[in-house]
């Protein structure tokens, strides 16, 4: 089992920046790959970014290439996204999820362990 704890959501204005955090715990040593999603009121979950744990290969949604960075702390089990130039369209539910495979379709939201989510307001 893989427990997964987001945090570092908040509200901005537009062209603001945040960084969350997913901090994993248990099982985390068979990890290959991790993610971040959201989802907006009345739209369906969206992937965000992703990253291979063991070479560090990263993945982005085109909405949110050039403003935000996932990265991880391999000794802390914790995945960052640095999130720039936030715009109205970022405001969701931002969840982590994590898998034991190495996924090749990690926009897909089948992953097995997932965290509460943290939410990102962004106003105009």
């Amino acid at each position: 089992q893989v427990q997964l704890v987001e945090s570092g959501g908040g509200s901005v204005q537009a062209g603001g920046s945040l960084r969350l955090s997913c901090a994993a715990s248990g099982h985390t040593y068979s990890m290959k790959y991790m993610g971040w999603f959201r989802q907006a009121p009345g739209k369906e979950r969206e992937g965000v970014a992703g990253i291979y744990t063991d070479n560090g290969i990263t993945h982005y949604a085109d909405s949110v290439k050039g403003r935000f960075t996932i990265s991880q702390d391999n000794a802390k089990n914790t995945v960052y996204l640095q999130m720039n130039s936030l715009k109205p369209e970022d405001t969701a539910m931002y969840y982590c999820a994590a898998d034991h495979q190495r996924r090749i379709n990690w926009f897909l939201d089948d992953y097995p362990y997932w965290g509460q989510g943290t939410q990102v307001s962004v106003s105009s």
